[in-house]
């Protein structure tokens, strides 16, 4: 059967929908990302060609009202894209200066690669096919490419080709950004690198990174890759920021002509180079022709495939969507990401949403990298323990031990949120309180455990992750405090992932009493630290113990908030946190019929000159999040240890309850409901799966996805498909799987690697099928499902019969 074919496809050009195609087709390979603008074209209020690089981040301040605001970015760098068409000395070729005949934009999700076709009619009459390819290499982490075929359809005559490296761009595609200093580059030097090569160096303005680009430009006749490029007329332009060429040539009618342009990009923060322009001219002088550098390109994404995969057949949209979103993923999780110290920005590498900041969002995306490039997650959790000590820093500023990492994290790990936000539709500067949601420090304890489940990578443990967790644990016991008349362990002054709920209503003072989230979650880190103790070898754990100053009676006391935490409920109900069954109830009703989208209510009720603190509802799960992140058995642990009664009508209620007021402001909300629904109500689990799916090519929060895709919804559908519904968890050494909605999942499979060895998972009917792959065997494994237990070696696999459910379908 041949495989059908995996795109987007974009029949004719529309101005209001390019920003958005613009970052659903953008190219990269986990150093660098170039959105999917047409390389004639300017930044303009349509078009947006930006580039960004894992790790390149600047500061700048902002006067605003008297006051300095200071805003760390990732940097959009310079344009590489630039090659404009000018047909017989007319001005260069633009969508809105020609007659378009055709247009098609496409987007090949299994190359990562963005091809346009335009036929136009220029004023003069003349018909010309213009055929664009693009690539950003995944073979090599430095090296892009542009191929053009110009076919002349009722002329001959002469043309120029611009080809430019242009370093007067800004960070402006955030409308709501845009009052801050957008200008991250200075200039620092053009040149060339023989006749066919252009170069350009810049420099961040305050972080003192260089940035050079190479442009290697050359033209062939015919469409065939035997021939030699053809001698052309070259002139020289070049300022401090900008260097362009201009290739002059003939073109015959009905003839095509192909222009070729190839690039290198480095920064100053690269290994193994003396210096960023000359290894940038270096390399794009050594680099193949256009065919050879992208069947490279080619042959590395088919190994990527091979690893990353997730087929769903019989689901031909879920099927498109989730090659998609891995293909996504891997443009900025790849194996050229683990060579530096990067973590994960929340919206890719493609858009300047949330500055290019790091956030929770790991939690969502690890689970898919841990089972297939363990090397790359471990590169992405080693970001955090090098900012360990302005960690500690922060929480030692704040009054705190331990460890206090940030909401939003940048270049060195100091805190970058913001102290005020722009709300759009009231068009006013409020505070912004989310630095409270110190529940990322949960994150990364979580992370850390899951990623040591899914490899046992000990080494990784004793290195570097049981400092990372202990310093959290100590975070968390500083913050708590024990009250005597409950004989709990309370937490006050933070935010759960709501970020609805910034205090509670009429107080002066920031943030909520004991988020039920948080609690848990420290209860949980709690009674974990003794098994990331006891997998330590002795001397180990003495050395760690006492390079901490960790003392018997601190894991005595983390023992005891293992066993105490309070965790507040109401009506049958765990309460979101302390008080909240006190709020005024949401007319939910009346808000949906007023405005089209009310997903972020918090804008409208303070446009309203409301306090969304008033009322009961949620931005996204928060509370939920419990039933997400854990098994049913691994949570009624927690709370039989505390004490308190667990059962999945508890689990029921409680989903449903927050279900009911949720506006599903975040992507990440329908990710973890539709996870959570997945054994309640199979219908609902699935209808929010799709929309999870949908949420950035359909651009469901009306206009965020051309500043940036959402990693961790992209990451989130595909992990959902792997641990919600396959039900594939490890649990005790042992990777169990427990299948839901399975008259949806026929034909499903997918690869993973569970603790260095490959496996390869599918389910026909009503049998799941795991082989263990004998190439890269590395060692056996044990698998299960419904309490059958099988250990896998080299060829070896397993087949369960799936017990009987109720169909899925509404």
């Amino acid at each position: 059967m041949q495989e059908p074919k995996f795109e987007l496809d974009y029949d004719r050009f529309d101005s209001a929908s390019e920003g958005l195609r613009e970052a659903l087709t953008s190219t990269g390979n986990g150093y660098f990302c170039t959105r999917g603008t047409a390389e004639w074209e300017d930044m303009s209020p349509i078009h947006y060609p930006g580039t960004y690089v894992h790790g390149i981040y600047n500061r700048e301040t902002t006067i605003m009202g008297g006051r300095p605001v200071l805003n760390e970015d990732l940097v959009n760098v310079s344009n590489w894209l630039v090659l404009k068409l000018r047909i017989e000395g007319q001005d260069a070729v633009r969508l809105d200066n020609v007659d378009v005949l055709s247009y098609r934009h496409t987007y090949d999700i299994r190359l990562a690669t963005v091809m346009r076709e335009l036929r136009f009619r220029d004023r003069f009459g003349r018909e010309t096919t213009l055929r664009s390819r693009r690539f950003v290499s995944m073979a090599h982490s430095h090296q892009a490419g542009i191929e053009w075929t110009l076919v002349p359809e009722n002329w001959s005559g002469q043309i120029e080709v611009v080809s430019a490296l242009d370093g007067r761009v800004t960070n402006q595609i955030v409308a709501r950004y845009r009052q801050l200093e957008g200008r991250h580059l200075d200039p620092v030097s053009p040149r060339t690198f023989g006749t066919e090569t252009i170069a350009l160096r810049v420099q961040t303005r305050q972080s003192d990174i260089y940035v050079a680009e190479a442009a290697r430009t050359r033209v062939f006749r015919g469409e065939g890759y035997d021939d030699g490029p053809v001698e052309v007329d070259r002139s020289l332009y070049q300022m401090e920021d900008y260097i362009q060429q201009v290739l002059c040539f003939d073109v015959e009618e009905g003839r095509p002509t192909r222009v070729e342009k190839m690039v290198s990009l480095f920064t100053s923060r690269d290994n193994a180079i003396t210096e960023a322009l000359a290894a940038s001219g270096r390399h794009v002088l050594r680099y193949p022709d256009f065919a050879a550098a992208y069947a490279e390109h080619e042959a590395a994404w088919d190994e990527l495939w091979d690893i990353c995969d997730v087929r769903l057949p019989s689901e031909p949209r879920a099927h498109l969507l989730l090659r998609l979103h891995v293909a996504h993923v891997l443009q900025v999780c790849s194996r050229h990401t683990a060579r530096h110290d990067v973590g994960v920005p929340a919206r890719g590498l493609n858009g300047e949403a949330y500055r290019g900041h790091v956030f929770w969002d790991e939690m969502y995306i690890y689970p898919f990298l841990n089972l297939r490039m363990p090397e790359v997650t471990r590169s992405l959790l080693l970001y955090r323990y090098r900012r360990l000590s302005e960690a500690q820093a922060a929480a030692e500023e704040a009054g705190y031990r331990g460890a206090m990492f940030p909401w939003q994290s940048g270049s060195d790990g100091t805190e970058e949120t913001q102290a005020v936000h722009l709300n759009p539709l009231s068009g006013q500067w409020d505070p912004d309180l989310s630095r409270n949601q110190r529940h990322v420090n949960a994150a990364i304890f979580y992370n850390v455990w899951r990623f040591l489940q899914a490899t046992d990578d000990t080494e990784f443990l004793a290195d570097y992750g049981a400092e990372l967790m202990l310093e959290i644990a100590r975070f968390w016991a500083s913050t708590a405090h024990f009250n005597p008349e409950r004989e709990r362990y309370e937490i006050h002054g933070v935010m759960g992932p709501d970020e609805f709920h910034e205090r509670h209503p009429g107080a002066s003072e920031d943030g909520l009493r004991n988020n039920a989230y948080t609690n848990v979650m420290v209860a949980w880190i709690m009674a974990t630290v003794p098994s990331v103790l006891d997998s330590l070898s002795a001397s180990r754990r003495s050395a760690l113990l006492a390079q901490l100053a960790v003392t018997d009676e601190e894991l005595h006391t983390w023992d005891d908030m293992s066993r105490r935490m309070f965790v507040p409920f109401h009506e049958g109900v765990i309460s979101q946190f302390e008080g909240y069954d006190e709020l005024e109830e949401l007319d939910w009703e009346h808000y949906r019929a007023a405005y089209p989208n009310i997903q972020r209510l918090d804008r409208i009720l303070r446009a309203e000159g409301e306090d969304p603190n008033r009322f009961k509802m949620a931005k996204q799960a928060d509370t939920v999040m419990l039933f997400f992140l854990f098994d049913d058995d691994e949570l009624h642990a927690t709370f039989e240890r505390l004490g308190y009664p667990y059962d999945q009508e508890l689990a029921r209620r409680t989903i449903e309850y927050y279900d009911q007021r949720t506006s599903h402001g975040s992507t990440l909300s329908h990710v973890t409901f539709a996870g959570v629904l997945a054994d309640i109500h199979p219908p609902s689990s699935w209808e929010r799966f799709m929309v999870a799916l949908e949420s950035d090519v359909s651009d469901i929060q009306g206009g965020t996805t051309k500043e940036g895709i959402h990693m961790g919804v992209m990451s989130g559908t595909l992990d959902l498909l792997q641990s919600s519904f396959v039900g594939a968890r490890v649990y005790k050494g042992v990777l169990l799987f427990r299948p839901r909605l399975v008259d949806r999942l026929d034909g499903v499979s997918f690869s993973i690697r569970f603790r260095g060895t490959p496996l390869r998972v599918r389910i026909v009917g009503n049998e799941l099928t795991v082989l263990a792959q004998p190439e890269g065997f590395h060692g056996p494994v044990r698998v299960g499902l419904d309490g059958q237990v099988c250990e896998l070696g080299a060829g070896e696999s397993c087949v369960f019969t799936l017990p009987s459910q109720e169909p899925s379908m509404s």
